[in-house]
C-alpha cells in the first residue's frame, strides 16, 4: 500500500477547506453580528461578510465592536459616578427647575441628565463667534487672563502659523505659574501635518499633555482604532470656557489637497461664563483621568459656589461609547419632537438614523418649518455621498436644504428649536457621532442666545443656495449609485 502523499488530490483538499471556512464564517456571522446592534448596521455587516467572507471578517474583527477595553470601561464608570456626585449638589441653587422650561424641553433636559449625569444650570452667559481667526484670538486672550490653570482638549490640535498666538499664550501662562494641561486625540494628531512640531512645542513650554485614545499596541494601548475623542473645549480657572466645532488648527487643516482646492473650514465656537463652566471642567477632568489615571480635585471638593453672570440655562451633554446609551442622539430626538414652529439644523456630516428622520418627518407633518444647512462640496467622499443619499427623502418631506457655497466647508454643528432652545457642540448628526465618537454638546435655553444663533443662520443662508427637488431629480445615475453605496457603508459600525 502506498502511504505517501504524492498522489493526494491537493487542489480538491484546498477547495474543500476554503468551502468549509466560507460556510463556517457565514454561519457564525449570523449568530454574532446582529447581537446588540442596529438592524441597519447588522444587515450592512452581514452583507459585507457574505460578499467577501475573509476580508469582511477581518474588517469586523478590527472595527466591528465599539466596546472600550475593560480597564477603560472601569475608569469611565468611575468618571460617570464622579460627575453624578458633583451634579447631585442641588442645595446650591444652581440647577434650573424643570417646571420653568417649555413643555417637551423639560423632558429632553431630564433625559439628558439621566443619560449624561449633568443637570441644566442657570445664571450663564454665552457669546457666539463664527469667524475662524477671531475665535482663536478670543481663546488666546482668555488664556492670558488665567491665574491658576488652563485645560485644553481638542480633537485636532496643531501648532502652525494660525494657532501660534494660542501656543504663545499657553507659554506665557506657564511662565507666570499657571498649570497647563492638554489633551489631544492620538490618531488625528499623527494623521495631520505638524505632529512633530506640536509635540515639541507642548514639551518645550512645560505643558502636561497626553494623547487621547492612543493606538499603540507595543505599549499595551489599543482599542478599536476608529473610536475617537472628537471633543473641543477649553477651560480657564473654572470661570471661562469655550466649546463648539472648531479644532485648534489652520482653517485649511494644512493639508496639500485642501490647499489645492482652496478649501477652508467655517466653524462656530461659544464662550461661556457661569456655573456651566463647571460642566465643561467635569468633562475635561473625566477625560484626563481616563488617559492619565490622575484624579483632579479642583471641583471635586468644596461647595459649587460660583457667580451667575447671566440668565441663560445651559446643560452639558457628554456622549460616547463609555455611556452606552447614545446620549446625544436621544436628547436631539427628544428636542426635535418638542418643536412647534421651526427647526434649523447645521451639520457638516448629516447621515441621520431612522429616529432622526422620523422626527423630522413628524415635524413637517405637523406644520413645523424645517431647514438644513450643509456644504455644497465635501471633504470626505464616503460621508459626502452618504449624506446626499438622504436629500430626496428630506426634500419630499418638506425640509428646505441650503448648500453653503464653496470653497468653504461648513463645519459648524448646531440646531435651534423654535425661539427658545439651541444645541451647539462637537457632535455631527451622523452615526459616527452618535455611536463611536466621544462628543460634547450644550443645550441652551434662552431667547437671546437663539436670536444670536439665528443671526448666524442668516449669514449661512446669504452665502448658500437652496437645493430643490426638481434639481435633485436630475442627478446622474453614477452619482445615484455612489450615494447609495456610501449609504450602505455608513452603517458599518
Amino acid at each position: 500500500m502506498d502511504l505517501s502523499w504524492s498522489g493526494f488530490n491537493w487542489p480538491y483538499l484546498w477547495t474543500l477547506t476554503v468551502l468549509i471556512v466560507d460556510i463556517v464564517i457565514r454561519i457564525v456571522a449570523l449568530f454574532v453580528v446582529p447581537r446588540n446592534r442596529r438592524p441597519t448596521a447588522g444587515m450592512a455587516w452581514l452583507l459585507a461578510i457574505f460578499l467577501l467572507p475573509v476580508p469582511g471578517l477581518l474588517l469586523f474583527l478590527i472595527i466591528g465592536s465599539k466596546r472600550l477595553p475593560k480597564k477603560r470601561e472601569r475608569k469611565q464608570e468611575a468618571v460617570n459616578e464622579f460627575v453624578a456626585e458633583i451634579s447631585s449638589r442641588e442645595d446650591n441653587g444652581l440647577v434650573t427647575p424643570e417646571r420653568e422650561l417649555p413643555p417637551g424641553v423639560d423632558n429632553a433636559v431630564k433625559l439628558g441628565r439621566s443619560l449624561g449625569a449633568q443637570p441644566m444650570l442657570l445664571g450663564n452667559t454665552a457669546s457666539i463667534c463664527f469667524d475662524y481667526e477671531e475665535s482663536l484670538a478670543r481663546m488666546a486672550a482668555a488664556i492670558r487672563e488665567a491665574r491658576e490653570y488652563v485645560h485644553v482638549e481638542f480633537y485636532i490640535l496643531v501648532h502652525d502659523s494660525t494657532t501660534d498666538d494660542v501656543f504663545a499664550a499657553l507659554r506665557e501662562a506657564i511662565a507666570r505659574g499657571v498649570k497647563v494641561r492638554v489633551l489631544l486625540d492620538h490618531i488625528s494628531a499623527v494623521r495631520n501635518p505638524g505632529a512633530k512640531r506640536t509635540r515639541q512645542s507642548l514639551t518645550d513650554m512645560g505643558a502636561e499633555w497626553v494623547y487621547m485614545l492612543p493606538v499603540r499596541p507595543w505599549r499595551g494601548e489599543y482599542q478599536r482604532p476608529d473610536l475617537r475623542n472628537h471633543r473641543k473645549l477649553l477651560v480657564m480657572d473654572g470661570r471661562v470656557g469655550f466649546m463648539g466645532s472648531q479644532n485648534l488648527v489652520d482653517s485649511s487643516y494644512n493639508k496639500p489637497a485642501n490647499r489645492r482646492r482652496g478649501l477652508h473650514w467655517k466653524d462656530l465656537m461659544v464662550r461661556v461664563e457661569g456655573p456651566i463652566v463647571l460642566g465643561l471642567e467635569a468633562v475635561f477632568q473625566g477625560d484626563w483621568y481616563l488617559e492619565t489615571g490622575e484624579y483632579l480635585t479642583n471641583i471635586a471638593e468644596g461647595p459649587l459656589s460660583v457667580e451667575r453672570p447671566g440668565d441663560l440655562d445651559c446643560q452639558i451633554v457628554p456622549s460616547g461609547p463609555g455611556y452606552g446609551a447614545e446620549n446625544n442622539l436621544q436628547v436631539f430626538v427628544s428636542l426635535l419632537y418638542a418643536a412647534h414652529r421651526r427647526i434649523s439644523i447645521t451639520s457638516p456630516y448629516f447621515v441621520p438614523d431612522g429616529s432622526i428622520m422620523n422626527a423630522l418627518r413628524a415635524a413637517t407633518a405637523r406644520g413645523v418649518e424645517v431647514e438644513l444647512f450643509v456644504s455644497e462640496i465635501g471633504d470626505q467622499a464616503v460621508v459626502y455621498h452618504a449624506q446626499r443619499s438622504y436629500y430626496e427623502e428630506l426634500l419630499r418631506a418638506g425640509v428646505r436644504i441650503w448648500m453653503f457655497r464653496p470653497p468653504y466647508i461648513l463645519h459648524s454643528k448646531h440646531f435651534t428649536i423654535d425661539g427658545d432652545v439651541a444645541v451647539v457642540g462637537s457632535s455631527n448628526m451622523d452615526q459616527r457621532s452618535f455611536g463611536l465618537n466621544m462628543e460634547i454638546s450644550m443645550v441652551v435655553h434662552g431667547a437671546a442666545f437663539v436670536r444670536d444663533l439665528d443671526g448666524v443662520n442668516d449669514y449661512y443662508r446669504e452665502n448658500a443656495r437652496e437645493l430643490t427637488l426638481e434639481e435633485w431629480q436630475q442627478q446622474s445615475l453614477p452619482s445615484q449609485l455612489l450615494d447609495g453605496l456610501a449609504r450602505l457603508t455608513s452603517a458599518l459600525q
